[in-house]
């Protein structure tokens, strides 16, 4: 029998475009300070991706890398296998969605949309048939003749989307696109840009510092702090794993403790903290990067607010109940937001469900309680 021997260069080929973008080692450096510090990047063919980070973590630079508007100063971009190093913004196959829309004020809709069209020679016909697409696309097509000034923010948004889509580019670049909206607007333009995204199939980048909404729209998440990525994962891992305390405080809401081990066996970790609470963890709970911790080993623990339970009587529970008392309570209409003053000095977070119950008055005794599963370890930061 003849076995056929795979060709290497097709393989690695097929394996390159499942990537419609990858940064290899890219530096970013502006007079002296390093905004992006050796990211190594993959987002794949068709994805919602987001990059997500405090302001001033370099995230908004590595979107203009990726676009050309900035040069690396080290490293290599790369989109759908090609190189990105000689390839000026204009001729990359990439379009981007700016924070401010960006929108020509004397120009109509339609026009604002034809623009790019016109500037690289389309002809009319074919012009006006990718507009009527791209309006269609965005429903935005009863505002043809008006003016950006005689439209909403939302719909200024739908006009700066439909612009960057109407070439149909390989990758779609947003940075911030849903800052300048109001929370409602926003809510319903998180629905509509992933609607948009599971119909065209086309990658998505975005750039945001809401958490919110980059858990709400994303295939995966890279989280950056300081100019570098310090987790790339799904929504859930990174809410649910976090491999650091500044990501686990970063994403969402959560409790953080610092202690020592002072207990280690197959099933349970015991954390002294430095207030003196022993707090159980199960030991499958650890730092997302699969360190083992041992006996004596400096650790963070993390417990979200929505996993802690409470009760003006003392539960019959062995293990992480404490008692405290009641500080504030912030009534949030979907759920209710209280805050604990441990006796240990220890302030906590405490989520729950609006369920119509009567709320405790302030400076009530009330007891914190929650599983050992619903707590994570992670190691500290090495400095």
């Amino acid at each position: 029998m003849t076995q056929t021997v795979p060709n290497i260069e097709t393989t690695q080929t097929q394996a390159q475009t499942q990537n419609d973008v990858e940064l290899r080692k890219v530096f970013k450096v502006f007079e002296g300070h390093t905004a992006v510090r050796g990211v190594d990047l993959n987002i794949r063919q068709g994805e919602f991706f987001s990059i997500l980070g405090p302001s001033g973590c370099g995230k908004t630079t590595m979107l203009r890398l990726i676009a050309g508007f900035e040069t690396p100063s080290a490293g290599e971009i790369m989109i759908r296998g090609q190189s990105m190093s000689q390839t000026p913004a204009y001729r990359r196959p990439v379009n981007t969605v700016f924070q401010s829309y960006a929108l020509f004020n004397h120009l109509s809709v339609k026009d604002n949309i034809a623009f790019g069209l016109r500037i690289k020679g389309f002809g009319r016909a074919e012009t006006e048939e990718k507009v009527a697409q791209a309006l269609q696309l965005v429903k935005m097509e009863k505002f043809v003749d008006r003016y950006p000034n005689q439209i909403s923010g939302g719909q200024q948004q739908r006009v700066a989307l439909a612009r960057a889509l109407v070439n149909r580019p390989a990758v779609l670049l947003l940075d911030e696109p849903l800052g300048a909206l109001d929370l409602k607007l926003r809510k319903q333009m998180q629905m509509e840009l992933s609607n948009l995204h599971r119909d065209l199939g086309v990658t998505f980048v975005m750039v945001t510092h809401d958490q919110e909404e980059a858990m709400s729209m994303s295939d995966r998440i890279a989280v950056m702090y300081e100019g570098r990525i310090e987790q790339i994962g799904s929504p859930q891992e990174i809410y649910e794993c976090p491999e650091s305390p500044f990501i686990a405080d970063f994403i969402g809401d959560t409790n953080l403790f610092q202690g020592r081990v002072e207990h280690n066996s197959d099933s349970t970790m015991v954390v002294k903290t430095d207030s003196g609470l022993n707090i159980f963890v199960e030991q499958s709970k650890m730092s997302g990067k699969d360190e083992e911790i041992y006996g004596g080993a400096s650790v963070v623990l993390s417990v979200r607010p929505e996993k802690v339970n409470l009760s003006l009587y003392s539960p019959d529970v062995s293990e992480n109940c404490f008692e405290g008392r009641l500080t504030n309570v912030m009534y949030m209409g979907t759920h209710i937001h209280y805050q604990i003053n441990l006796l240990s000095g220890d302030k906590m977070m405490v989520r729950q469900a609006n369920i119509e119950e009567t709320l405790p008055n302030l400076n009530t005794p009330i007891y914190v309680y929650w599983s050992k599963q619903s707590c994570l370890a992670l190691s500290e930061p090495r400095v």
